[in-house]
């Protein structure tokens, strides 16, 4: 089970806002190209969301369905990519200080992905879900409103020495 773990500059319930809204799941969730529908009721148990992963012309349909929420604190998800197979993605939200720390836990749970070995498998499921925390930091940190300090986006761009204005 490969399992990533991130510091935000958020509330949990900031996290939660980016969760909520199923339309901005390809903006976090690395692999995830576009959004074809979200069941009203998301995120409640049992609703859906109808994405498609890959890259065009290589897009396949499927579908993500929540099987626990209890926000701001969890999230359990069956994210679903066949022929690659099915997996339990579980997201943990706790306050911490002026911020959150977030854990997400992928563990693949039917077809070709549950046949190898977890050692294996978890190698790149630690990179991908390292970028998905990273990607929903930023998102999470861009809609709330901070009291202090800066997002960790602007973290990184100040120690990369970028600063974010554009030259015209």
């Amino acid at each position: 089970m490969s399992r990533n773990v991130r510091v935000l500059r958020c509330t949990p319930e900031d996290v939660f806002q980016v969760l909520g809204d199923g339309w901005l799941y390809p903006s976090w969730v690395v692999g995830a190209s576009r959004m074809r529908e979200v069941d009203e009721a998301w995120p409640a148990a049992g609703s859906k969301l109808h994405h498609s992963f890959g890259v065009w012309p290589v897009l396949i349909d499927d579908k993500t369905i929540v099987e626990e929420c209890e926000p701001p604190r969890r999230m359990v998800m069956r994210a679903r990519g066949w022929p690659i197979g099915e997996a339990r993605v579980t997201i943990d939200v706790k306050p911490r200080a002026e911020g959150c720390v977030v854990r997400i836990q992928e563990e693949a749970i039917a077809g070709p992905g549950k046949m190898l070995p977890e050692q294996l498998i978890d190698i790149p499921l630690h990179w991908r879900n390292n970028e998905t925390l990273h990607r929903l930091a930023y998102l999470a940190e861009g809609m709330a409103v901070r009291k202090t300090g800066a997002s960790t986006a602007e973290q990184e761009m100040a120690e990369t020495g970028e600063s974010g204005a554009t030259d015209t």
